[in-house]
């Protein structure tokens, strides 16, 4: 007998499947965003498959990891000096408020 309910691991690769297509109806120079947004979908859901049970979970879990390490980026390579680069991340309240 077959599966009776969706794995975490198809449900995320059925949604960025749909995020990609979707992102094909998008304006032109917008259609880039939407395939990062597919492709981010997919890069750490496989190391959250354990810890979500449900697929959308696991997709926005890896889309905002990959969102606070291009924060990350953004501040640590704006023009600060050496000394006062985030050490603790930007997620840090020194560096929100």
């Amino acid at each position: 007998m077959g599966r009776s309910f969706e794995s975490v691991r198809l449900g995320v690769n059925r949604i960025a499947y749909r995020w990609a297509r979707s992102s094909r109806a998008l304006k032109e120079g917008d259609q880039k965003y939407g395939e990062k947004l597919a492709k981010f979908a997919k890069i750490y859901s496989s190391g959250s498959f354990f810890g979500c049970e449900d697929p959308r979970e696991a997709v926005l879990f890896s889309v905002f990891i990959e969102m606070i390490k291009h924060q990350e980026n953004q501040v640590c390579s704006s023009e600060l000096p050496d000394n006062e680069h985030p050490k603790e991340g930007v997620l840090s309240l020194k560096y929100w408020t």
